[in-house]
Order: structure tokens, then sequence, then C-alpha cells
């Protein structure tokens, strides 16, 4: 067994069974919905479809990261086992929870001198961070060290890739990331726009696509021209989805058609209810190895 945990934040969207399979450790991000306060416990405190069937009838939602005190907490769990830890965070560019992370470190290290505690900022989100944690939980099974791991995701992180659309703008509008005479438009003229992760992990729009099954031929494209060996591509493809299961497995599809060698069936997850919260339902992402993210 490995003397050492591997963890992540609850919003790298993967199911509870694949975590525990895996032997990937999380801590859950918070969220409410009309001010009532829930864990993103993966589905468990409330389903998914009636996260989206909430926010669709008007709910409103907000999200809180994981604070230094939960940090605490839950890192002393496993140091008090003498298990080292190399604990990977949401994205940066899209919350402050890495932060909080490298400030519970500090407190601990005083207290555990003899323990190791790496924290890692994955520059990933959604079910594109649960891919990297899946690739790190093999190369842990193939017998790498901790700090073999650490140096592997640090060297690595921004091959991975997030192509993502979304046919429902009033979340953007209501999110203030688009306008609301912006959001008009894009709905009058169904504007799909398509958006990646850049070098820092922040979401950033690549494409106004007309259409949905434009933006869907596109988002395949994409893989098409990032991915590792191109069409020999022959890691693993995740998407994932925020009550748009049928688009979802349009898509999942198309790559699997395209796409003979790759490892695995396509697995296909919900957005969670802390990225959910900012993206509201209509949206697919998809997730691969390819290419730097960094420069481009």
């Amino acid at each position: 067994m490995s003397e050492f945990i591997l963890s992540c934040c609850s919003t790298a969207d993967l199911t509870e069974k694949h975590f525990n399979s895996r032997g990937i450790n999380y801590v859950c991000f918070h969220f409410m919905v009309d001010g009532k306060e829930y864990k993103d416990d993966l589905g468990k405190s409330i389903s998914y479809d009636d996260f989206y069937k909430a926010m669709s009838n008007g709910a409103e939602t907000k999200t809180s990261q994981v604070n230094v005190g939960e940090f605490v907490d839950y890192f002393s769990s496993f140091l008090k086992e003498g298990k080292d830890i190399l604990h990977v965070s949401l994205s940066s560019g899209l919350s402050g929870v890495y932060n909080s992370a490298c400030a519970a470190k500090q407190l601990l290290e005083a207290e555990y001198p003899d323990r190791k505690i790496y924290i890692v900022d994955s520059l990933a989100a959604s079910s594109g961070y649960g891919l990297l944690m899946d690739k790190l939980a093999d190369l842990r099974d193939d017998g790498y060290t901790l700090e073999q791991l650490y140096d592997w995701v640090e060297n690595n992180k921004l091959n991975l890739h997030h192509w993502f659309f979304s046919t429902d703008l009033s979340f953007y509008v209501k999110g203030g990331r688009i306008s609301k005479t912006s959001g008009f438009i894009g709905t009058t003229f169904k504007i799909c726009p398509l958006l990646n992760m850049d070098e820092n992990g922040k979401l950033t729009p690549q494409q106004k696509v007309r259409g949905k099954r434009r933006v869907i031929s596109l988002i395949v494209d994409k893989m098409k021209n990032h991915a590792i060996k191109d069409l020999e591509y022959s890691d693993k493809c995740y998407i994932s989805h925020s009550a748009f299961n049928t688009e979802a497995q349009e898509v999942a599809r198309l790559i699997e058609e395209s796409f003979p060698n790759l490892k695995n069936k396509i697995e296909i997850n919900n957005v969670g209810t802390t990225i959910g919260s900012h993206t509201g339902p209509g949206t697919v992402a998809l997730f691969f190895w390819g290419d730097s993210r960094k420069n481009r």
C-alpha cells in the first residue's frame, strides 16, 4: 500500500465510485441553493437532476471553497496516520482554494516536521481535473514515488486540454460573464460559445458558433487538431455535462468513431454543483491529453 495520500477537491467531478476505486481522496467544496447550504459531495446531498432543474427554474446559487481550517482538519487526518500527502487543487484561475491549501500546509509543517505535504495547482477543472487525477493514480500504481508524481504533474499538467460549449447563455449573463445585450443576441441567433482553459487555468472564449450541431462538430475537430498522436490517440478521454446528456453522448460517439485506439470507452460524468453553479445547465466539456497549452 502506498505510504502517501493522493488527494484532490470534489470539483474534479468524478463519481464517488471512481474516486474510491482509484484510491483518490477528496475534500468537498460548498454551495447554496436559494440560501440553503450543501456540501459538493458528488450528488449525494442533492441530485444533479434536481440541482439543474432548480437552476432552470430560477434558483439562486452560490459557491464557497474549502477554507484553511477545513484543509487543516482534512490533512491532519492523514498526517496523524504517518502518511505524506500530494494534494492537487482546483485551478487557481477559477478559485482561491490553492492558496487555502498552501496556508494549511504551512500551519501543519511545524506540527508534523517529519511528514511531506506537496500542493499542486492543477490549472484544471471538472472532469479534466479528474482525468489528471486518474493519470496520477495510474502512475502511483506503476510505482512512482511521491516526489516523482509531484515532478510529473508539474511538468505535464499543461498538456491536458479542456474544450467546452454552452447552449444556454442566461447563466453567463446572470454571472456577469457576458452582457445582457450579448446574451440576447447570442440567444436570438442560437450562438453557442466554444471555450477552453488557457495556460493560467482560466476559461477563455475561443469562437462564437451558430447552432448546436456545428459546435458539436467543432469540439470534435479540436481534439483532432490537438490530441497526442492525432487520430492515433490511445489515452483516456473524459466528457462532462450539465443536464445535457444527449449532446454529451453525441460528442462521445463522434470521438469514438474518429479515434479507434482510445484507451477504454469514453467516461461521461456530470459537471458538479460547484462548477455547474457558474455554467448552468446546457454545457458539454471534452477533456484529453494533447499539445501544450503554454503560449498557444
